[in-house]
């Protein structure tokens, strides 16, 4: 299979440049208007309210998140089949198996998160009380960004596309990238609140 990969790929179908553009302009999106709020209350400013203006930012982060994977089911039509992927007895569960357990790690972390916590409320200044350790956090630090890549591998997989791994592969860069400036900026968001807890006591 590996000698014959390269011509199940059509990068000369639109559609697979659409549903790559779309991968990497969403995790660039949602930290270009998280940071855009957190230093100038841009979003807050629009909708009255810091709870208003993350559910909105929410809609619109869940909503351009349908659209890439609608785009990204699209590119799949248009690719190529693999016969010993479609074909194999092996492929099927190992597709399954990470099409579901991506899906329990992204919706067991909204269901931890609530809307605020998984929609990057603490940009808003809307912080949770503790940090969440239980699962799916347990398991890795950022589950709904290794759930999303695991669900698109897993989708490549059961309909047998090679472009799709290459699309996946695509997902997990840009969700690399991602947390490269998310965690350390989160980090700090809630390390200020400690600093500021530390010193009101100090004052008391």
């Amino acid at each position: 299979m590996g000698s014959s990969i390269l011509s199940y790929l059509d990068f000369s179908q639109q559609s697979f440049w659409i549903s790559l553009a779309s991968i990497a302009f969403n995790p660039t999106f949602w930290n270009i208007a998280a940071r855009q709020e957190y230093h100038n209350k841009v979003i807050t400013k629009l909708f009255g309210s810091p709870r208003n203006g993350c559910y909105a930012l929410a809609v619109t982060i869940f909503s351009i998140g349908i659209i890439r994977d609608a785009l990204y089911e699209r590119a799949l039509r248009d690719q190529p089949t693999h016969p010993d992927l479609l074909n194999s007895s092996l492929v099927k569960p190992i597709a399954g198996a990470l099409f579901l357990s991506g899906n329990v790690l992204v919706l067991s972390s909204m269901w931890a998160l609530g809307v605020t916590g998984t929609y990057l409320g603490d940009y808003f200044g809307i912080l949770m009380d503790h940090i969440v350790t239980g699962f799916p956090f347990n398991v890795t630090g950022s589950p709904m960004y290794w759930g999303s890549t695991m669900s698109f591998l897993g989708t490549s997989l059961w309909f047998g596309k090679p472009a799709g791994i290459i699309l996946t592969l695509a997902v997990y860069v840009a969700y690399s990238i991602a947390l490269k400036f998310e965690d350390p900026f989160t980090a700090e968001i809630y390390a200020k609140r400690e600093r500021s807890r530390t010193a009101g006591k100090k004052g008391n």
